[in-house]
């Protein structure tokens, strides 16, 4: 499970400030850092990417790292499930907010965030095979998330252009940071069901509980 970081180590990457991740490579776009609440942009929107009915007695909210492996393992067996049983009916609304632990996080999420309209086909991509795009240094994950677009369906200038945003990067970690303060996240995945926070949990478990907030 992955543990959130320190005030500390978040000062520390704050401190950065807008600056960027330069490569040597003069082909590979400039990667925003992590940057503070304080630092927030503005004219920019946070899209919530949601699935199922926005209407439904009970409301999920998945915390999720596009570089969490608990949290590929959640999206390619239990939320599949929970897709297909309760979202896909309509019986319950469920919400991802992506979390940002470190910076292949943020710029992955940044490339899913290109078209909101292909979020999820892209963070599918994403949580398939997170060893594929997230190691190595910034210009090689530059690459692996160009590749990741592609099969998306999105152009490699439309990838750049997502990347070298730094108004958006800023906008998202203060969004993340609101998020996390209003629902103590420090582990992913976690959920927020109807306002109560819950731990990574098995298929049978999750079902158990959704189908007994759907009998209150």
């Amino acid at each position: 499970m992955k543990r959130y970081l320190t005030m500390t180590a978040l000062a520390a990457v704050a401190a950065t400030g807008i600056g960027y991740w330069m490569s040597q490579n003069a082909s590979t776009p400039q990667l925003p850092a992590l940057v503070g609440a304080a630092q927030a942009a503005e004219g920019h929107e946070v899209v919530e990417m949601t699935l199922g009915s926005p209407d439904a007695k009970v409301q999920v909210i998945e915390y999720a790292s596009f570089t969490c492996g608990h949290c590929a393992n959640f999206e390619k067996t239990v939320f599949q499930e929970i897709r297909k049983n309760y979202i896909d009916t309509n019986k319950i609304g469920f919400t991802f907010r992506d979390v940002y632990f470190d910076r292949p996080g943020l710029w992955a999420s940044m490339v899913a965030r290109c078209d909101p309209m292909r979020y999820f086909g892209v963070q599918h991509l994403l949580m398939d095979d997170i060893s594929a795009w997230a190691s190595g240094e910034p210009a090689q994950i530059a690459d692996n998330l160009r590749k990741v677009g592609r099969k998306a369906g999105l152009t490699d200038e439309k990838v750049d252009a997502c990347l070298q945003d730094a108004d958006m990067a800023q906008t998202l970690y203060a969004w993340w940071e609101a998020n996390s303060e209003e629902h103590d996240i420090n582990s992913t995945p976690s959920f927020i069901i109807n306002g109560e926070k819950y731990s990574n949990m098995s298929y049978a478990d999750f079902s158990k509980l959704l189908d007994e907030k759907l009998a209150e």
